[in-house]
């Protein structure tokens, strides 16, 4: 069933990215009013911790969120419940919290890199879920294919339409669909998916590298332009 978003813009986000770990992940730091939600805290934890103190003075952090089970987008998140507190909730899809262990070892197995494994998840997130903070929300949007529980979160806010893609949605092309649960038919539909469902405008905010926008992808990303022709 095809699911809709409230394109009602309200509240101010502001973004701080933070590029670390093994293969360069990107962490972000959204914030709005006195509160902020990390984004994929993918390696030592504590030193994330450090840097969000130093950006985000004075704010309260109301959630870690994690776009998927990669061992790379939750490398960190021990070490910053460590540095924060246990009061700070740990999010992430309900599918791919069943990955996180697999997908360290993974890791490990492949490359050599060691991450921590995450605490459980303090609640499981699924297509259509709210996550609220400041004066904003972000909801979240199903996209498989990457990983079994891939998820992009949306933001309609009055500083602009903003979506945290993790893996799913690289500039002119998509994430691997070669690593366990992965599936190139689903990232392809979830990349038609996301291509009618977010707004022209809306700043993609990708797991590695640059930025793009849906605007952008539409134009030249031929993986999601097929997938908007299968899309339902």
């Amino acid at each position: 069933m095809d699911m809709t978003l409230d394109m009602n813009r309200k509240g101010s986000l502001a973004i701080h990215c933070v590029t670390n770990g093994p293969i360069q992940t990107n962490t972000y730091f959204a914030v709005s009013d006195d509160e902020v939600v990390v984004i994929d805290p993918a390696w030592e934890g504590e030193r994330l911790a450090e840097v969000l103190a130093d950006r985000c003075p004075g704010k309260r952090v109301a959630a870690i969120i994690c776009t998927h089970g990669h061992a790379d987008h939750i490398g960190g998140v021990a070490g910053m419940r460590r540095a924060l507190g246990s009061d700070v909730p740990f999010l992430i899809s309900e599918a791919d919290s069943e990955i996180m262990g697999r997908a360290i070892e993974d890791m490990r197995e492949m490359w050599g890199f060691d991450h921590e494994l995450p605490p459980a998840p303090d609640r499981l997130l699924n297509e259509g879920d709210v996550v609220a903070f400041g004066d904003v929300e972000l909801q979240v949007v199903a996209t498989p294919g990457h990983t079994p529980g891939g998820i992009v979160l949306f933001c309609a806010a009055v500083t602009g339409n903003v979506a945290f893609v993790g893996d799913t949605l690289f500039p002119g092309a998509h994430g691997r669909t070669d690593l366990e649960g992965g599936s190139e038919k689903q990232i392809i539909d979830s990349l038609g998916k996301i291509g009618a469902l977010l707004p022209a405008d809306t700043l993609c905010l990708i797991g590695h590298n640059d930025t793009t926008t849906i605007e952008r992808e539409l134009e030249s990303n031929l993986f999601m332009r097929r997938g908007l022709r299968h899309y339902r």
